[in-house]
């Protein structure tokens, strides 16, 4: 099965039951190329990635639970550093350390890449590792120098497979910034309105 991401997805009951509700013959076709794909990330992907303001990371616990956690930074702080492997710096959150301690088990994630304004979603099968502060090499790749926040690790991903979604049912959200952008020339009309009026 070439589609790296459909064949860690789409397992046996996966597919039994896309079978029974009609979607089979339409995902099959991914299967059906004849060299490996979706494995090695794409200028597509890589700018998408670089775009992003944050990311929804989903491990494994020892008990089976899966645990999805938000993560951001400025746009960019996710680094592509070459077409299979992804890096982020980690920030002080919280200091549950779900995550963390999730990957000294199981290295598996899944990550969701969103772009809500323009109703657009990556996802992404990726294995990860842990990095201290003791490699100051790496982490100095991972690092966003203009940003305030304290880093504890980095986080390297070797990309897994990856799939875009369908824009369906992605409900369009805008962050300060982009609200600001598009509504500066209304903001700089009132205020030249207001001037004239004065």
């Amino acid at each position: 099965m070439p589609h790296r991401f459909a064949e860690i997805a789409f397992t046996p009951t996966v597919k039994k039951v896309q079978e029974q509700l009609g979607s089979r013959l339409s995902y099959a076709r991914m299967e059906d190329a004849p060299e490996a794909i979706n494995h090695h990330l794409r200028e597509a992907e890589a700018g998408f990635i670089a775009a992003r303001n944050s990311l929804y990371m989903a491990t494994v616990s020892e008990t089976g639970w899966p645990y999805i956690q938000h993560r951001g930074g400025p746009p960019g702080f996710v680094r592509v550093l070459d077409e299979t492997m992804i890096g982020f710096a980690d920030f002080r959150g919280n200091r549950q350390y779900v995550s963390v301690g999730n990957l000294m088990t199981d290295d598996r994630v899944s990550l969701f890449f969103m772009d809500y304004p323009n109703r657009t979603r990556l996802k992404l099968f990726g294995r990860a590792k842990i990095v201290g502060l003791d490699d100051q090499t790496t982490l100095s790749r991972l690092e966003t120098p203009d940003y305030r926040a304290r880093v504890e690790r980095g986080l390297l991903i070797k990309v897994e497979g990856f799939d875009w979604n369908c824009p369906q049912h992605i409900t369009e959200r805008f962050t300060l910034d982009e609200v600001r952008a598009m509504t500066a020339p209304l903001t700089s009309r009132i205020s030249e309105l207001e001037a004239k009026l004065a």
